[in-house]
């Protein structure tokens, strides 16, 4: 069986002890950072800026994702690739400049990855996804923490799953939003090797280690 790995999302971290809840999740087994970027625009809500990538960067050791759900992404990715992102993330939808903006993501040194909002189907990405280390799917809509997890975006797992072997790419495949012991089978099953966890971590009643463990058991 191949590795899942665990993406901790700090959206869901206390942030009066952001350094303790991101070193709890390292030693807990968490295998990535994912840092929500939200303008308030593209979705209805705000969070963090670069900022926050370089505080992260400071404290783990772990490869950081910077997730842009901003307009204008061509104006900052650069940003938070040079501000320690490891993986910086955009959305297909709205967003005609993507071929320049993930060549410019490559260029800075970072990984760069593309997301599929729910009711955007995996054929938006067909002119772009042989770019790309990373496809993200999102099973809720963006903008907020602590939504259920949407079932039909398992088949849509399982459609990019097919177009990354078409080609030959070694592309992971991500899912956020919903992720849970209960819903991670099914995406894994369809060819989803990543899956960012923010209440399932940092608000299990056990804690963070155990929310992770928790997580990775749900595979067998």
């Amino acid at each position: 069986m191949e590795k899942m790995i665990v993406s901790a999302s700090i959206l869901a971290a206390d942030f009066t002890k952001l350094g303790d809840q991101v070193a709890q999740a390292e030693e807990g087994g968490a295998d990535w950072i994912h840092v929500d970027v939200m303008d308030g625009h593209f979705v209805p809500n705000i969070s963090m800026g670069p900022f926050i990538i370089e505080t992260c960067r400071r404290i783990s050791r772990l490869p950081i994702e910077a997730h842009l759900m901003i307009d204008n992404p061509a104006d900052f990715a650069g940003t938070f690739a040079k501000a320690g992102a490891d993986y910086v993330t955009v959305h297909i939808e709205n967003n005609p400049n993507i071929h320049r903006i993930l060549q410019s993501i490559t260029e800075a040194g970072s990984h760069p990855a593309v997301v599929l909002n729910p009711g955007t189907p995996p054929s938006a990405i067909e002119s772009v996804v042989k770019m790309v280390d990373l496809v993200l799917v999102m099973t809720v809509n963006p903008g907020f923490g602590g939504q259920k997890f949407i079932p039909e975006m398992v088949n849509k797992i399982s459609q990019i799953r097919e177009m990354l072997k078409a080609i030959g790419s070694t592309a992971l495949i991500q899912i956020d939003g919903g992720v849970s012991a209960e819903t991670i089978p099914a995406a894994y099953h369809a060819g989803a090797r990543v899956f960012v966890a923010g209440t399932s971590i940092f608000n299990h009643p056990q804690g963070i280690s155990a929310g992770i463990q928790t997580l990775r058991d749900s595979t067998g």
